[in-house]
């Protein structure tokens, strides 16, 4: 049901698989010690991984997920020519609400792949994905309250697919001790089809 590889104009997502990923090499990057991430963790719904076995019980998720047709998590990789071609950039994900024939959007990147938007390319693929290969209705994405470089990428490609702010979940999202804010902004597949006729006239 859904694609092993999706490739944009600069991305290669790979569905994150005991195939397609080493288990070690996406533990460097989710690790408790890595580059900058407490800053990239801030705001996200998992803590740094402990031990590779954290690493490897994530993949085994993204693969059940998959198998279920529950959701694709997908690994992001820089095409050739982008710097830092190859490597693991961070993770996305399309979960499939199927009942409310709902998708929602989720993702993390590593510091150095911030502010090239990876973000809005990636969403526009997996809105693609979405709607014209899983036939739902809607796509919604979320961010926490406080969450500004999140809430202005997704204002940016939101817009570009004639979305919507839908409003503010309060006490949405549980998060150790505290139960946070959420901000929700979603497209619906009209609003999509409508830009895409419209950039196509």
């Amino acid at each position: 049901m859904f694609p092993e590889r999706i490739e944009t104009e600069r991305l290669v997502l790979e569905a994150i698989t005991h195939e397609n990923v080493d288990v070690f090499d996406l533990y460097r990057h989710t690790a408790h010690d890595a580059p900058d991430i407490d800053e990239i963790t801030e705001h996200l719904s998992w803590e740094p991984h402990a031990t590779p076995k954290e690493t490897k019980e994530f993949v085994d998720w993204a693969a059940k997920r998959r198998d279920e047709a529950t959701g694709a998590e997908f690994v992001i990789r820089p095409k050739d020519g982008e710097d830092g071609a190859g490597e693991i950039a961070g993770t996305t994900g399309l979960g499939v609400d199927w009942d409310r024939r709902t998708g929602a959007l989720g993702l993390w990147l590593r510091k150095p792949f911030w502010g090239r938007g990876y973000s809005g390319e990636r969403a526009a693929a997996l809105m693609e994905l979405a709607f014209d290969r899983l036939d739902l209705e809607l796509v919604a994405v979320e961010h926490t309250d406080g969450n500004e470089k999140s809430r202005r990428a997704i204002e940016k490609y939101v817009d570009a697919h004639g979305g919507q702010y839908d409003g503010i979940l309060r006490n949405w999202h549980p998060d150790g001790d505290e139960v946070l804010d959420s901000h929700r902004f979603t497209v619906t597949r009209e609003q999509w089809e409508g830009i895409r006729e419209g950039d196509q006239s």
